[in-house]
């Protein structure tokens, strides 16, 4: 006998089996992951032309997530809102901001995250947000396209005309003929220094010369009192120590002579008292004798016989 089959059973396995694979299928294409991405709002109002949902968001060039749409803002038509899912984690701080990048020649936009510093705390949404808003800056394409349109409007065409004229007025009034005829002058006068330069560029190489020979002599100069220096510093350091040996010596000297002069104080002040006087008598009868003997080798030299004969008797003088 054929066993019996239970179709029920095998339809509503193939069932169960088809709603799980299609449920792992759109499990793996869902493009919003609210537990694994943080999402967060840019609002710009430049072209975001190459934008596209699911371009690559970068945070210091490093992926962090993807472009999840790009419409208009509603609440402002002159806008585009573009809404971000990047990876929850991602330090996305109050001072993050958003920036266009065009990749090379591709025409591909991605939208980059700059700033972030440490100290500022995360971004958050405030009263009436959704999603928190990351401030968007111009892209370098924007920056350029602005600066242009300011620069090719009327007013800014009628200015720049106006500069440029007035720098051709300007120019003209500084050449005038005055002005050139100075200028000639100059030229000339460069001109003629210029030659005089050249026809003494025998001499001048002669000076450049010379002076080379002097920074020689000079380093020579230097070497050599940098070799002698060390043993002048020596001798000099030697004088100095027989110098201060000297002072220590003489200072020993004077108060060995202030000793000696105190113990000999007592006999100098006796001799001063005692002896003095005594030879004062003796200089005075020293000086009497010598004035003796003057007198009698003065009488010796007129009468040499006075010595044998003694001296004569005076002549008698008239009427005695």
């Amino acid at each position: 006998m054929e066993p019996k089959v239970n179709y029920i059973l095998v339809g509503a396995f193939v069932v169960l089996l088809g709603a799980t694979i299609l449920g792992a299928i759109f499990w793996l294409g869902k493009t919003d992951y609210r537990g694994i991405y943080d999402r967060y709002y840019v609002y710009t109002r430049e072209s975001v032309a190459g934008l596209s949902v699911d371009s690559t968001v970068k945070y210091r060039g490093v992926d962090v997530g993807r472009v999840k749409q790009v419409i208009l803002n509603p609440e402002n038509t002159e806008e585009v809102r573009v809404t971000l899912d990047i990876v929850g984690g991602t330090p996305v701080k109050t001072d993050t901001q958003a920036v266009l990048v065009t990749q090379g020649l591709t025409g591909l936009v991605t939208l980059n995250l700059t700033g972030g510093s440490r100290e500022a705390p995360f971004l958050t949404p405030i009263a009436g947000q959704d999603y928190p808003v990351i401030k968007s800056v111009p892209s370098l394409f924007g920056r350029l396209d602005g600066t242009l349109a300011k620069l090719l409007s009327d007013q800014g065409l009628s200015t720049l005309v106006a500069n440029l004229n007035g720098l051709a007025q300007n120019a003209a009034s500084a050449l005038d003929e005055d002005n050139r005829t100075v200028l000639r002058q100059i030229l000339k006068d460069v001109s003629a220094v210029t030659k005089v330069l050249a026809e003494r560029s025998g001499q001048m190489d002669r000076g450049v010369q010379q002076a080379v020979q002097a920074a020689d002599q000079s380093a020579r100069v230097t070497e050599q009192l940098s070799k002698q220096l060390p043993a002048l510093v020596e001798r000099l350091s030697r004088s100095a120590a027989g110098l201060q040996q000297m002072t220590e010596d003489l200072s020993r000297t004077s108060r060995s002579v202030g000793e000696m002069i105190g113990a000999s104080r007592p006999g100098i002040e006796q001799f001063s008292r005692q002896t003095l006087a005594d030879t004062g008598l003796l200089v005075t009868e020293l000086r009497q004798l010598t004035a003796t003997l003057n007198r009698v080798a003065q009488q010796v030299e007129r009468q040499p016989n006075v010595l044998v004969l003694g001296r004569s008797a005076q002549p008698k003088g008239p009427g005695e």
